[in-house]
């Protein structure tokens, strides 16, 4: 199903009609480590200074769409093409790309203006305008004055933003990311993710990055492509992902939510669950009356209610997670299905019996086709 990617869809990561040309477009490119096949036609089109998060598990292809883009990977058919020219063939060299490493791959026995340099020394590039190019990174980034600093001395933090500069240092037309925050300590990475996104946003340049953390995907992109087993499940805003997912996997992973099987009403437009209780919620499909489903439902869309109301579910609270000024409920349902409800903090306590229904201006609840146990 191909679906407007403006609206958050499935299908190829596609620009809105009234956007600009794409700056970078990767056509149906699949890719296959012998008998594996690890991307199938995962179809991307990113404009000129959009920041693109590839969003995934691990094993999702992720990481090989990105390689792909940046020339480590040839894919078995398909083309990579930037600013109109196609780069399939094209070493990755002579692609004009930056790309920072998961691990930065700084060199611990240079200095960090001797690791800005390094690429540019060994073009060619002539050593007046190798220090002026260093210097000019190293300021987008924040480090002016870095430049005889030993890169073992400096924070982790810092560390980043000097593999940044030298992906920089180049003048690259593109920028590829892979996974960069994830050798920060957690308390670094948020402060260091608002530094990376202001970085990015001054200098203006066509960014993709590989992430699995969707914290991190959610501030750091303006569009998220959500990849699950090497297919391209869904590209949209993080809005559009969290709101309007298109398929149960997106709806599964983006967020927090509890899964409940049913049978579809076509007629009523509702899910019928076990003990009786209908539930209105919205099929991406055109479900078939009678149909098995998987309703998903976010924990802000419920509330505890009362047995009298048709729609509640009887269940018990098994666990308490506090967050602030909400906490997050655990019910186990009579059937052994869970549920999770966000509510104030005094609303339950462990050990209680409640009743669980959907809220009536809350997030509606989606119904997906069921997914075999097999």
């Amino acid at each position: 199903m191909d679906v407007p990617l403006g609206s958050g869809g499935a299908g190829e990561g596609k620009l809105s009609p009234d956007s600009e040309p794409p700056f970078l477009v990767l056509e149906h490119p699949d890719t296959r480590f012998g008998a594996t096949h690890v991307t199938q036609d995962v179809s991307l089109s990113v404009a000129r200074s959009e920041i693109l998060a590839l969003l995934g598990p691990s094993g999702s292809g992720k990481t090989t769409v990105l390689r792909t883009v940046a020339g480590f990977e040839t894919p078995d058919s398909g083309r990579v093409v930037a600013d109109d020219e196609d780069v399939t063939d094209v070493p990755p060299e002579r692609r004009r790309f930056g790309v920072v490493f998961q691990n930065y791959a700084l060199f611990p026995h240079m200095t960090v203006g001797e690791n800005v340099a390094f690429g540019l020394e060994s073009q060619g590039v002539k050593k007046k305008e190798v220090r002026e190019a260093v210097a000019r990174a190293l300021a987008s980034v924040d480090l002016s004055g870095f430049e005889s600093r030993p890169v073992t001395q400096i924070s982790g933090g810092q560390q980043q933003r000097v593999a940044l500069a030298r992906a920089l240092a180049p003048e690259p037309r593109i920028l590829l990311l892979d996974e960069p925050l994830s050798n920060l300590d957690p308390s670094l990475r948020g402060r260091t993710r608002r530094e990376l996104k202001r970085i990015i946003r001054s200098i203006g340049i066509t960014t993709l990055f590989v992430t699995h953390e969707q914290e991190e995907a959610f501030e750091l992109g303006d569009r998220v492509a959500l990849l699950n087993g090497g297919r391209l499940e869904q590209v949209g805003t993080p809005r559009e992902l969290y709101a309007a997912p298109a398929t149960r996997f997106a709806a599964s992973f983006i967020g927090r939510s509890s899964v409940l099987p049913a049978t579809w009403q076509k007629s009523t437009g509702r899910a019928r669950l076990p003990g009786g209780a209908a539930w209105p919620a919205i099929a991406p499909w055109d479900l078939l009356d009678g149909s098995p489903v998987d309703v998903i439902v976010r924990p802000e869309a419920l509330a505890f209610g009362g047995p009298r109301d048709g729609a509640a579910l009887e269940g018990r609270v098994t666990d308490v997670r506090y967050a602030g000024k909400e906490t997050y409920f655990s019910v186990a349902l009579a059937d052994g299905a869970e549920l999770e409800v966000l509510a104030a903090p005094d609303a339950a306590q462990p050990g209680w019996k409640v009743f669980v229904a959907p809220l009536p201006a809350g997030p509606a609840p989606r119904a997906y086709p069921r997914e075999s146990a097999g």
